[in-house]
């Protein structure tokens, strides 16, 4: 399989090799079918993909720049380069995705956003998008996570959104995806289940990583700008479900960089994982001999998911991407040491990766003289709190 191919359109079936695919209940399934045709139908009309470019540049604030973390950079002997996905409105890549599942919506004739959310930063954004176009929103969010992100529990409910508390389970990411799921089966005449990463049935991964593919294609066009090669060597991003690694290496997929998802050590479904099925797709889960789904872990709430979108199972399977892991230390030390050296504040998430690459640079995994692209999915705001707890 070509390199191009592995980030190309799944077909019918969704299927990204082995993994992807549509596991629902059976009256879940028109919707699924009637939203991949919404979706191939909207893609390919000029006027929406228009409406939506318009929509990111005038109100998202599209295209975020790319920084040259300059300190970073001579502190490591390598070049660093970080895309700020931080400064797209309400804070991170999450936007790009719900303001085209919002107008895609719309453009179905649904009036009401559901969605999971676990940081918080989908269920903003989708809260954000809700308001913007008349519509109603319901984010499910696990107990656990809103006792975490109380600031963004708040902005959810400030812009009219109801937050649901998932008291099941963990009480965290996992849950509320279920919960949500299980909301959708019932409200599918006028609701669009709003899902925030790179999984879920299909359309949904292909989807996502489409809404997010404008990430990775400006990151390609200004690394251009500010490289000598053009291209970076190797190009970084935290993975949860996986959304803004999916839209960033869309971007470098048919190029030689390297590309490397950063996992929680904690929970790293490629690492740790193996097939499966989960929350209505195949990929690599965290589960027991008997195939009951474990917990994950990660001191950041958007990353404390048991699976991986099918597309990353899919390209670590060919070897077109690389997957490590960070831990619960290494991303406080690269929280930190990114806001005392560059003035800038990421969110848990996005340290996942910059602690890789602090941890990686100057060894054979990562030689003096490269030249490396991170996104920096997300601000750290929300995390203060937490941060502040650790000190």
């Amino acid at each position: 399989m070509s390199q191009r191919s592995a980030m190309d359109d799944p077909g019918a079936l969704g299927r990204f090799g082995r993994f992807g695919g549509r596991y629902v209940p059976e009256a879940l399934v028109p919707a699924c079918e009637a939203l991949e045709e919404g979706f191939r139908d909207a893609w390919s009309d000029p006027t929406f993909r228009a409406t939506l470019s318009q929509t990111l540049q005038l109100y998202a604030g599209r295209p975020t720049p790319v920084t040259p973390a300059l300190r970073l950079s001579a502190e490591l002997g390598i070049t660093l380069l970080l895309k700020r996905e931080d400064l797209a409105h309400t804070g991170s890549h999450k936007i790009n995705n719900v303001l085209g599942q919002a107008l895609l919506a719309r453009r179905m004739g649904k009036t009401h956003l559901l969605a999971e959310t676990g940081a918080g930063q989908h269920g903003v954004a989708t809260a954000t998008a809700a308001a913007l176009f008349g519509m109603g929103a319901t984010v499910f969010m696990g107990e656990r996570d809103m006792e975490r992100q109380q600031l963004n529990v708040f902005r959810m409910e400030l812009l009219g959104a109801t937050v649901v508390p998932v008291t099941s389970g963990s009480r965290t990411l996992k849950d509320a995806c279920s919960e949500a799921l299980r909301h959708w089966v019932s409200n599918v005449a006028d609701s669009h289940y709003c899902i925030g990463s790179v999984m879920g049935p299909h359309p949904y991964p292909w989807m996502v990583r489409e809404f997010q593919r404008v990430v990775g294609e400006e990151a390609r066009g200004q690394c251009a700008t500010l490289l000598p090669k053009a291209q970076p060597d190797a190009v970084v991003a935290c993975i949860g479900g996986g959304s803004n690694a999916a839209g960033t290496f869309a971007g470098f997929v048919d190029t030689n960089a390297r590309l490397i998802g950063v996992e929680a050590a904690g929970g790293a479904a490629i690492t740790n994982g193996s097939p499966g099925v989960l929350h209505g797709f195949q990929s690599q889960v965290l589960q027991d001999d008997s195939g009951q789904i474990q917990e994950a872990h990660s001191i950041s709430a958007g990353l404390d998911y048991p699976g991986i979108g099918p597309e990353h199972a899919h390209l670590a399977d060919i070897g077109r991407a690389e997957y490590v892991t960070a831990t619960d230390e290494e991303v406080l030390a690269a929280v930190e040491r990114l806001a005392r050296a560059e003035g800038i504040l990421g969110a848990l998430e996005s340290a996942h990766a910059l602690a890789w690459v602090l941890r990686a640079a100057g060894t054979p995994d990562l030689p003096t003289g490269s030249t490396v692209l991170v996104t920096l999915s997300g601000r750290g705001d929300k995390d203060a709190e937490q941060l502040a707890a650790r000190r």
